[in-house]
């Protein structure tokens, strides 16, 4: 029976194998989170208006169908603060989750004007690295700490599509 579906399966077009995958596994949302560093080394954090009153976090969002992942960082960080910025590294994966994985990358600030999204951005602002507010949360606190630590930091083009050979401000003053 096993040989038959293997030649079946060989048989069938790449488009109809992909939608029997698609229709036979679980579906996920993938989470992007990045820690944005300015030129003096403080990192960018926001208060959304969907999350616990108080609380500071990490540019977020999730990727849209078909979006390099890197992509989805520059974008909602465009979205939410009209910032620029280049994904210089890769952090983590964590699939700890319900149907959920999250991806965490380090970037750049490389211009744009302070702009929020006013239907989901309550105040933006740059933090030092040792003076992070109270009530950041705390998953994007133990981010932050992986960035200021060597771990995390090697490069991964096929998620920059190797646009950058910098290491974050982070990772060089610690390596």
């Amino acid at each position: 029976m096993s040989s038959l579906l293997a030649k079946i399966w060989q048989n069938l077009h790449g488009t109809v194998q992909w939608y029997i995958l698609w229709f036979l596994h679980c579906k996920m949302n993938v989470c992007v989170s990045g820690v944005v560093f300015n030129n003096q080394g403080k990192v960018l954090l926001l208060r959304h208006r969907y999350w616990k009153e108080g609380s500071w976090g990490l540019p977020s969002g999730f990727a849209v169908s078909r979006e390099e992942l890197s992509d989805t960082l520059v974008r909602e960080v465009k979205e939410e603060t009209n910032f620029d910025i280049e994904v210089t590294r890769f952090l983590r994966f964590d699939s700890g989750y319900k149907m959920r994985v999250e991806v965490s990358m380090v970037a750049t600030l490389r211009g744009g004007e302070l702009q929020l999204d006013p239907h989901e951005i309550l105040e933006a602002k740059f933090f030092p690295t040792d003076s992070l507010p109270d009530g950041l949360i705390d998953k994007h606190r133990d981010i932050i700490e992986i960035t200021l630590t060597t771990q995390g930091c090697a490069q991964l083009d096929h998620l920059t599509r190797g646009r950058s050979k910098h290491c974050n401000p982070a990772c060089r003053r610690s390596a």
